[in-house]
Order: structure tokens, then sequence, then C-alpha cells
């Protein structure tokens, strides 16, 4: 069995970090169709590194970096009993190390941090077809929430419907 351990993430990971960066992207091309085409970035990962506010973690299996998350403390809505709490994203496992345990590991690492920060609410959102990640969120202990919906101003299927 492979030790995987979690620690905080470096300037060194940086390369690394980036080229995980785009398999969230590339996955994420397959739910979202308003995503850009082309190269582009979703984090400031220079500055998640260095951020007292983001806890950015990969995940190791010997000297191979094999995943990452983040936890990010942010303020919630006026109206809720919490008045901060962290928001996980960029939460990437290498395909070839995907079903043992490595999201588990980071979701724990990244609770750990926000438990330490006195935070008590712990949120992220997934893509509602990415059913692989919803059940690693489920396994990690995490419940569905709430579902956002959208459509395009442009999409004139509704039109289609009435006929």
């Amino acid at each position: 069995m492979e030790l995987i351990t979690i620690r905080k993430a470096t300037l060194i990971d940086l390369p690394t970090l980036l080229h995980f960066e785009q398999g969230v992207i590339q996955t994420e091309r397959h739910f979202d169709s308003t995503l850009k085409e082309g190269d582009i970035h979703y984090y400031d990962l220079k500055t998640m590194i260095s951020s007292p506010d983001v806890e950015l973690v990969v995940a190791e299996s010997g000297t191979k970096l094999i995943g990452c998350g983040y936890a990010r403390i942010e303020t919630a809505k006026h109206y809720l009993k919490h008045r901060l709490y962290a928001y996980l994203g960029f939460m990437y496992v290498d395909p070839a190390h995907r079903g043992k345990g490595v999201n588990q590991l980071i979701v724990n690492a990244l609770k750990d941090w926000a438990v330490s920060k006195g935070l008590t609410e712990i949120r992220l959102e997934v893509y509602n077809e990415n059913t692989a990640a919803i059940r690693a969120y489920e396994k990690a202990g995490f419940t569905r929430y709430i579902l956002e919906m959208r459509m395009s101003a442009n999409d004139d299927q509704h039109d289609k419907k009435k006929s």
C-alpha cells in the first residue's frame, strides 16, 4: 500500500499545480458550455500559496504530487448563522490515483485547517452531472444542499417546447 501524505503547497509545486489546474478545467469543460475556448486559468496560485486566508495543500505519493485542493475563508451572507466559512475548491486527483481515498485525505486536511481557524461551516460547488465527484464528496461527509440552475438568454429551447 502506497503512503500518501498531505502537505501545504509551496512555490516549488507551481508547475505541477498549473498542470492540475488544466486537468480540472478539461474535466469541467464537459459540464460547462459557458467556459471560454483556449487556455484559461481559474486560480492565482502564487497568491493562494502565500495567503493567510487560504490553505492550498498537495497530496504526495513518494516524491510525486498526485492531488491538491484548497480551503479559503469566505464571508457568509448576513442572514446566515455563521459569519465566516471555508470554501473548498481546486479539488484534483491524478487519474492514476483516483479511488484510493486521496480526495478524502485532502478534504480531511482542509477540514482540520478550517477547524483550526474557528470555522464551523465548509462548502464547495460541484457540477450536477459530475457524479463521480459528488460520490467522492458524499463519501467525505458532504451532503447535497442547493442546486444552482442556469439558462442562456439567447437559447430558443423554450420556444421549441411550446410547439
